[in-house]
């Protein structure tokens, strides 16, 4: 399937200079998504996957569906101040600034299998700081799933050490 051919490019967005992929014209194309969810799921089905980060918050999206599909639990990084109880973070650079993001510090228990799950890897950073946390955790990063990769921007290079998989290629 065409994935690239379903995604709107909207110039200027969230500032001028940028091109954002805008991923609800796949969303609402139920072929292309239920492709995506069964890829996603496929790829991992078979390595004992214990929790599904989903970065806030396209990667809750595919993450509630993946974590659904293979029995595992779901568990979101979110922006701060949006979890009620104790949480750990960690701040990152993206292509257009910083950010941080947040866990609960008993979503994930030491040794459990983790997949990270975003839509979009740029520079790498806002992955980098989920598996940072998913670490601290004691947890182990299986992978990191992506549904669209910027090339351009080498974020693959900051997540070089884990299993890195990308659906669409920029």
């Amino acid at each position: 399937m065409d994935l690239a051919a379903i995604i709107r490019d909207v110039p200027d967005f969230p500032e001028k200079g940028i091109i954002f992929k805008d991923i609800t014209t796949l969303l609402k194309d139920k072929d292309a998504l239920t492709y995506v969810i069964d890829g996603m799921v496929e790829r991992y089905r078979d390595k004992q996957i214990d929790k599904i980060v989903g970065i806030e918050s396209r990667g809750f999206i595919f993450g509630g569906a993946v974590a659904y599909l293979l029995g595992c639990g779901f568990v979101p990084a979110r922006k701060p101040g949006k979890l009620p109880a104790e949480k750990i973070s960690e701040s990152y650079s993206l292509e257009y600034g910083t950010n941080t993001l947040e866990i609960h510090t008993d979503a994930i228990e030491a040794g459990e299998r983790v997949l990270i799950i975003d839509d979009l890897l740029a520079t790498g950073g806002t992955a980098a700081a989920v598996a940072k946390m998913v670490e601290r955790l004691n947890g182990e990063v299986v992978a990191i799933e992506f549904l669209i990769e910027l090339e351009f921007l080498n974020g693959r290079e900051k997540v070089k050490e884990y299993n890195v998989n990308s659906y669409i290629r920029y």
